[in-house]
C-alpha cells in the first residue's frame, strides 16, 4: 500500500506539487485580502478567459463559415427520376460510343451481380473529343439510363484565389456522391473540362513561390493530389458511424467502397497527368469525333424531325455538305435555317434556307460593296474565276459549290468547294493539286489582268502550307526527314529545303497557269457572267464547261490535258483580301467589254 502511494508521487510529483502549490496561494491570498477580495479577482481572471475563448470561437466560426461556402461549389446534382429529357434514343450519329456506353449502364445497374461474378465496376471514364461532339450530353444520357444520382461540375469552378478551397470542393463532391452511392447502389460524377486541374504535374512546377504563391495560387497541383486520392481512395471507411464502430470494437470485415462512377470530359487529353490516366483510375477512354456522313445524316433527321421543314427536302445533300460538322452545329444551323425561313415568311425550312444558314456561319454575313468600282469588280472577278476553273477541271472528287465577287465576312470575294465523298486521306496528286488552286488566282491576274493583286496573301500561305507538308510531313518529296521530329514542328526549314519548296511551287504555278491559258475563253466568259450576277453556283459553272465542250472525267482530264486530282478543298478554297493597283488587260486575250451590275459586291478571304 505505501509503495503503491509513493510510486504514485514519484511519478506525478510535478502536478502535486503545482496543486500544493495553487493551494499554498489561495490560502495566503484569503488570509492576506479577505475571502470577498480574492472571490472578485476570480471571478474576473475567469470573466476574462471567458471573452478570450468567446472571441477565439467567433474567429474560428467565421473562418468555418467562410470555407464552407468557398468550397460549395457549382456543383448541379441531378437525382433519379428526374426530368433530364435526354437518354440514349437522344444521342445520335455514333452507334459504336452508344454501345460502349450502355456497356456501362448495365453494369452500374447491376452492380452487386458483377460483383458476384468476382468483377470490379470501372472507376473511370474518360471522354475525349472536339467541342460540339455531345461530351456531356452522353455523360447526362448515361445517368439518366443507369438512373443513379449525377452530377455535374466544371473543373474550373474548383479553382479558388484561396490554398485548399479546391481540394475542400472536390473532397465535399467525392463525400456526398459516396453517400448517395449507399443508398442508390452507385453514383456519377462529371467533370467538364478536367483539364484545368488534370495537368501533368511536371508542367506546373516553378509557378507561384514564397508566401503568395501558395496561398493565392489556386492549388493547382494539391488538387490534382486531392482528385488522384479520391477517385482510387483507401480501403477506409471515414464515416462518423464506421469510427464510432471501430472504437467500440464492433467494426467487423473487409469494408467495401460504394461505387462513384467518375466521367470526365476533355479535348486536349495529352496534357493530362499520368498518374490520372492508369488503370483504376479512368479505366475506359473513348474518343468522340465529329460523325461521318452516316452518322451526320441521323442527327440531321433527328434535329428536322422537330421542325417544320420541305418533305421533299434532301437529307442525304445535307449531310453532304456538312463535313466536318459536329452534332451542336448540326443543330445550330438547322434552327438558323429556322430563323431564316421566318423572317422570310414561311413557316419551314427548305433546303435553300440551310444552305444561306451554313453560308453565314462560315463564310460571315453577307454585306455588299455596292460603291466598289467596276475596275476593283474586274479585279476580283478573274482573281476568284482563276479559282474556280481551277477547282472544276482538277479536282475530280469535289464539286464547286459557289464562287462570288460578293463580300461576306472580312473576304472580299471567294470559291468554294466540297467533297463529293468523304475522304480521310490524300495522295500526291490530290495535294499538288491543292498547290493548282491556290495558285490559280495569281495565274489569272498575270494572265488577263497583265499584273499581280496584293490579295493572294492567304492563297500564298495556303500554298506554301501544302509545300511544305509535300516535303516534310507526307514524306512525298523523295524524302522521308520529317520535320515533326522537331520541337517546333519546323526545324527542317533549311535554306536547301526552302529553295525546293519554292521549286514545287513555281512547277504547279506555271501548269495552272498553262491550264487557264488553254481555257482563256472561258475564263472570260465566267468573269463576265460574275460581274452581271456577282455569285455564281457550282451547277452555273458546269453548264457554261459544258456548253463550251469542257469536260472532265473521273481522272480529272480537261481539255487542256493535265491531269487532274481528286484530293480538293473542303468547302472553300476562299481567297482573298482587298485589292490594289491599275489594271492591264494583258495577256493571252483581252477581256470583253464589261457588263457589270455596280449596284452590289463584296469579299471573302481564303480559309485553309
Amino acid at each position: 500500500m505505501i509503495g503503491g502511494v509513493l510510486g504514485f508521487i514519484g511519478r506525478h510529483w510535478r502536478g502535486i506539487l503545482l496543486w500544493v502549490l495553487v493551494a499554498i496561494g489561495f490560502w495566503w491570498s484569503v488570509s492576506t485580502f479577505g475571502a470577498g477580495n480574492v472571490l472578485q479577482i476570480l471571478f474576473l481572471i475567469f470573466a476574462t478567459l471567458f471573452q478570450l475563448a468567446f472571441a477565439i470561437l467567433f474567429v474560428l466560426i467565421q473562418f468555418v463559415a467562410l470555407f464552407w461556402f468557398l468550397g460549395r461549389g457549382r456543383v448541379y446534382w441531378i437525382m433519379p427520376g428526374g426530368e433530364t429529357g435526354i437518354s440514349f434514343k437522344d444521342y445520335r450519329g455514333n452507334e459504336q460510343v452508344l454501345e460502349v456506353s450502355a456497356r456501362i449502364v448495365t453494369l452500374l445497374r447491376g452492380v452487386r451481380d458483377f460483383k458476384r461474378m468476382g468483377g470490379e465496376v470501372s472507376r473511370g471514364l474518360l471522354l475525349i473529343g472536339p467541342p460540339g461532339t455531345g461530351k456531356t450530353y452522353l455523360a447526362q444520357a448515361i445517368a439518366t439510363e443507369a438512373g443513379v444520382p449525377f452530377a455535374y461540375a466544371s473543373a474550373p469552378g474548383f479553382q479558388n484565389m484561396f490554398m485548399g478551397v479546391g481540394n475542400l470542393r472536390i473532397t465535399m463532391l467525392y463525400g456526398k456522391a459516396r453517400r448517395l452511392a449507399r443508398k442508390y447502389g452507385s453514383a456519377i460524377i462529371f467533370i467538364d473540362e478536367i483539364d484545368a486541374v488534370g495537368t501533368a504535374r511536371t508542367s506546373q512546377m516553378g509557378g507561384g513561390a514564397g508566401m503568395m504563391g501558395g496561398m493565392f495560387g489556386g492549388g493547382g497541383m494539391g488538387m490534382l493530389n486531392t482528385l488522384l486520392l479520391e477517385m482510387d481512395p483507401p480501403n477506409v471507411d471515414t464515416s462518423w458511424r464506421a469510427r464510432a464502430l471501430r472504437r467500440l470494437g464492433l467494426r467487423r470485415g473487409r469494408m467495401v467502397q460504394p461505387v462513384v462512377l467518375t466521367i470526365g470530359a476533355t479535348n486536349i487529353a495529352e496534357v493530362l497527368d499520368q498518374a490520372l490516366l492508369r488503370p483504376g483510375r479512368f479505366d475506359r477512354k473513348i474518343t468522340i469525333d465529329a460523325p461521318d456522313f452516316d452518322g451526320r445524316k441521323d442527327v440531321i433527321q433527328y434535329y428536322m424531325d422537330k421542325v417544320r421543314h420541305d418533305p421533299d427536302i434532301n437529307i442525304d445533300k445535307i449531310a453532304a455538305d456538312t463535313v466536318g460538322y459536329t452534332p451542336v452545329s448540326i443543330k445550330y444551323l438547322i434552327n438558323e435555317a429556322a430563323v431564316v425561313a421566318h423572317f422570310e415568311g414561311r413557316d419551314y425550312i427548305s433546303y435553300t434556307d440551310f444552305s444561306e444558314a451554313r453560308e453565314t456561319n462560315e463564310w460571315g454575313l453577307r454585306q455588299p460593296i455596292r460603291s466598289m468600282s467596276e475596275k476593283e469588280r474586274r479585279r476580283l472577278a478573274y482573281h476568284e474565276t482563276g479559282h474556280a476553273i481551277a477547282m472544276a477541271l482538277l479536282q475530280p472528287e469535289n464539286q464547286l459549290y459557289k464562287v462570288t465577287i460578293v463580300r461576306y465576312g472580312r473576304a472580299l470575294g471567294l470559291a468554294a468547294s466540297t467533297p463529293l465523298e468523304e475522304r480521310y486521306t490524300q495522295t500526291r496528286e490530290e495535294v499538288l493539286s491543292e498547290i493548282k488552286v491556290a495558285l490559280a488566282s495569281r495565274a489569272a491576274e498575270e494572265l488577263f489582268l497583265g499584273t499581280g493583286l496584293t490579295g493572294v496573301t492567304s492563297d500564298l500561305q495556303q500554298a506554301t502550307r501544302l509545300a511544305m507538308g509535300y516535303f516534310g510531313f507526307y514524306g512525298m518529296g523523295n524524302s522521308f526527314y520529317s520535320y515533326l521530329a522537331m520541337p517546333s514542328g519546323l526545324g527542317g526549314i533549311d535554306p536547301d529545303t526552302k529553295r525546293r519548296i519554292e521549286a514545287l511551287l513555281d512547277e504547279q504555278y506555271r501548269e495552272v497557269k498553262q491550264l487557264l491559258a488553254e481555257h482563256a475563253d472561258e475564263v472570260h466568259i465566267i468573269s463576265e457572267r460574275l460581274l452581271e450576277e456577282l455569285e455564281l453556283h457550282g451547277e452555273d459553272v458546269r453548264d457554261i464547261l459544258e456548253a463550251r465542250g469542257v469536260k472532265r472525267d473521273r481522272a480529272g482530264v480537261g481539255v487542256a490535258a493535265l491531269t487532274g486530282y481528286s484530293g480538293g478543298l473542303a468547302l472553300g478554297q476562299q481567297t482573298n483580301g482587298p485589292s490594289d493597283g491599275a489594271v492591264q488587260n494583258g495577256n493571252p486575250a483581252d477581256p470583253p467589254e464589261s457588263k457589270a451590275d455596280s449596284s452590289e459586291d463584296t469579299d471573302k478571304e481564303p480559309e485553309s
